[in-house]
């Protein structure tokens, strides 16, 4: 099957540091790859992957230092591009959220839109009711339900190459971890509060936003002090095996409809256990008792803190490779572009054995 792979602009695919969408194309392209599929990427220049590369731009957005940028031209120009080229494959999966709506109609047959982000907003479901054509696909149950009349097709989980990161039998310093995002829905401040109440060292790995500066200076920043508090930083993907693999367990105390969370089978992969608020997909990706604890109030997490070294990490580390490896994700996209093309009838050019 010819599949061109459609990702925002904003981020390296995968990203350096923070980043998720493009962190999941990235992985989605190489095991598609490996599963026997003509694949094609467009993206920013920075590219690391196994499909065949379109540059769409020198480098992603968010680290260029050029001080003046147009994210909203870049995007316009990668679908310019990709519009004249449509024709080249036999299915176009986009990562883009909607802007390529008006530009597509006449072949959205032919298309996935995989959505990434939170869906309660204000415009969006007039926004999907105008455009009801595009095959839709959530990264969970629970992300669907501010548009659950929408033209949904498949869930698919997100997933991760089994290499990435390798789980750690036993945490060398057995700290808490926090790792992410610093803002007000993800909730560091639980963490923090968590770590106090347990007496648990907390080691904060986590990227400040622009938009998050006055939260993090007014609220985070002075609780930073306590001893049993460090801040890192930002960090990429080479640190995480090391970073979370030594964790006695990760820290997910959010306060928002989560559409996936991939910090937690990050976490997973390295072995490590979850304790995770029971917000937005958190039940889908969690196994209560098995995979870490669902909670529901700061009693019950740092209750939990208590219980984490009576879960198996190497039964954590295979209920990742089971439910949320890439090939794993890939499948259920195979799965998804091979419904969608039997519904339509628009033929494919060869399918790779899964």
């Amino acid at each position: 099957m010819k599949i061109a792979q459609i990702a925002p602009l904003y981020e390296a695919v995968p990203p350096r540091l923070y980043g998720g969408t493009e962190r999941i194309v990235a992985h989605l392209c190489d095991a598609l790859v490996e599963l026997g599929h003509d694949v094609t990427l467009f993206s920013s220049a920075d590219a690391h992957t196994r499909a065949t590369l379109v540059p769409m731009r020198d480098q992603a957005i968010r680290l260029d230092p050029c001080p003046l940028k147009s994210g909203y031209a870049a995007h316009l120009s990668m679908l310019h591009e990709l519009r004249h080229r449509a024709d080249e494959f036999d299915i176009l999966h986009f990562h883009v959220d909607l802007i390529h709506f008006p530009l597509f109609e006449a072949i959205a047959a032919r298309t996935v839109t995989t959505l990434h982000g939170r869906l309660d907003l204000k415009d969006l479901p007039e926004a999907y009711h105008r455009f009801p054509d595009y095959p839709l696909v959530s990264i969970s149950d629970s992300q669907r339900l501010p548009l659950a009349g929408a033209s949904w097709v498949a869930t698919v989980h997100h997933g991760l190459a089994e290499e990435l990161f390798q789980p750690t039998a036993a945490p060398r310093d057995g700290y808490l971890a926090f790792l992410g995002r610093i803002s007000p829905e993800k909730r560091p401040d639980r963490a923090i509060e968590i770590a106090r109440r347990s007496g648990q060292r907390l080691r904060i790995a986590a990227k400040v936003d622009d938009v998050d500066r006055v939260y993090f200076r007014e609220a985070i920043e002075p609780l930073l002090s306590d001893p049993l508090v460090e801040f890192i930083g930002e960090i990429g993907d080479d640190a995480k095996s090391e970073f979370l693999g030594n964790a006695a367990g990760l820290l997910f105390p959010i306060d928002w409809p989560e559409p996936f969370g991939l910090v937690m089978i990050e976490a997973m992969a390295c072995g490590t256990p979850v304790i995770a608020w029971a917000c937005g997909s958190v039940p889908e990706v969690i196994d209560h008792g098995s995979s870490g604890f669902i909670v529901r109030s700061m009693d019950e997490a740092v209750a939990a803190v208590g219980q984490l070294p009576e879960l198996d990490r190497g039964a954590i580390r295979r209920g990742f490779e089971r439910r949320f490896s890439s090939h794993v994700m890939a499948q259920g996209y195979i799965r998804t572009y091979e419904k969608l093309a039997d519904a339509s009838g628009w033929s494919v050019r060869a399918l790779a054995a899964e």
